[in-house]
């Protein structure tokens, strides 16, 4: 399924193609706006600011005092996904998020993040959480925690993909069938708005949990 786009693909996967023109199209948007924030803010910067201070609070409540450094990172991230989701609405687009390949790459960079921050905060003390509370229980532990970790990509990755690849599927069979599904498409179209919201929001808040319990103290 999607071959192609509507925009030139310069020899790459459709999916890899969307993905640079999304990261170039954030960048010079973050460009310009940056240029233009005021101190009394318009409806647009109020709804960026409304946004920061949502993720604000989740960072504190999640990460701790330390979290707000984060921000940008998962402030990012959750951009990223949100906008990336919205362009299987636009016909002939197709969503970097419907592709595996995406993202297992998100993840893992959160993965990778999440035990940089822990070594950071802890130095080679965070590998001791590995271990278990009792030192004669680290080779049940040890195994457990380390499923654990790994499972935690490869479950960001699929639930996300998961639903956004399931979406464009729906999409596509319903657009085979039309005009008679119209309505169906329509009705899928608002449910897919509020899915691409809530699939960035839980990718985020779970990358935020995972950066709380590597700042953590180590146990």
């Amino acid at each position: 399924m999607h071959e192609s786009i509507i925009l030139p693909t310069l020899g790459l996967h459709s999916y890899t193609a969307m993905m640079i023109y999304i990261i170039i199209g954030l960048t010079a948007i973050a460009v310009f706006m940056s240029k233009r924030f005021t101190v009394v803010p318009g409806k647009f910067q109020s709804v960026l600011e409304l946004v920061v201070d949502l993720f604000t609070g989740l960072l504190d409540e999640t990460v701790g005092h330390k979290g707000r450094a984060y921000l940008p990172f998962i402030l990012t991230f959750a951009i990223y996904i949100v906008v990336s989701n919205f362009m299987g609405l636009v016909p002939g687009l197709h969503p970097p998020t419907a592709n595996l390949n995406t993202t297992f790459g998100l993840s893992i960079i959160v993965f990778m993040a999440t035990h940089y921050v822990g070594v950071k905060e802890h130095g080679m003390k965070y590998f001791k959480h590995f271990m278990g509370p009792v030192w004669w229980l680290a080779p049940l532990i040890i195994p457990i925690e380390i499923i654990g970790h790994l499972a935690r990509p490869a479950s960001l990755a699929l639930r996300l993909f998961g639903n956004m690849m399931g979406h464009e599927q729906i999409d596509s069979v319903l657009l085979i069938l039309m005009p008679v599904a119209y309505p169906l498409l329509l009705l899928t179209s608002v449910l897919g708005i509020i899915v691409f919201l809530i699939q960035a929001f839980i990718f985020s808040l779970l990358s935020m949990m995972y950066l709380g319990g590597a700042v953590e103290d180590s146990h």
